[in-house]
């Protein structure tokens, strides 16, 4: 089993930044692809961004890509989302996940692990 905490959402004007962390727990960290998902009220879970198990490569939706950046440290078993010029349709609960090797996908069914989530509000 692995153990996702999200941290760091809040309230935030638009334009503004947050930065989200995930500290996962139980299992190798950097055997693990990494990622953020979101939802928002009345809509589906969406795929956000994810980070391959060693950082080096990275995927964006491409309604965040620009803004938003993905890091990972495996030293500290933590995934970041880095949230620049926040919008107010950015405002969801921001969900970390884990996929155990291979590539990151972009759908949730491939995915393994979820975290409980931590809810971004971006005010116009």
């Amino acid at each position: 089993q692995v153990q996702l905490v999200e941290a760091g959402g809040g309230l935030v004007q638009a334009g503004g930044s947050l930065r989200l962390s995930c500290a996962a727990s139980g299992r190798t960290f950097s055997n693990y692809g990494m990622g953020w998902f979101r939802q928002a009220p009345g809509k589906e879970r969406e795929f956000v961004a994810a980070i391959t198990r060693s950082g080096g490569t990275t995927f964006y939706a491409d309604s965040v890509k620009g803004r938003f950046t993905i890091s990972r440290d495996n030293a500290r078993d933590t995934v970041f989302l880095q949230m620049n010029s926040l919008k107010p349709v950015d405002t969801a609960v921001y969900y970390c996940a884990a996929v155990w090797g291979g590539e990151p996908g972009r759908r949730e069914y491939e995915w393994d692990y979820w975290g409980q989530g931590t809810q971004v509000t971006v005010s116009s």
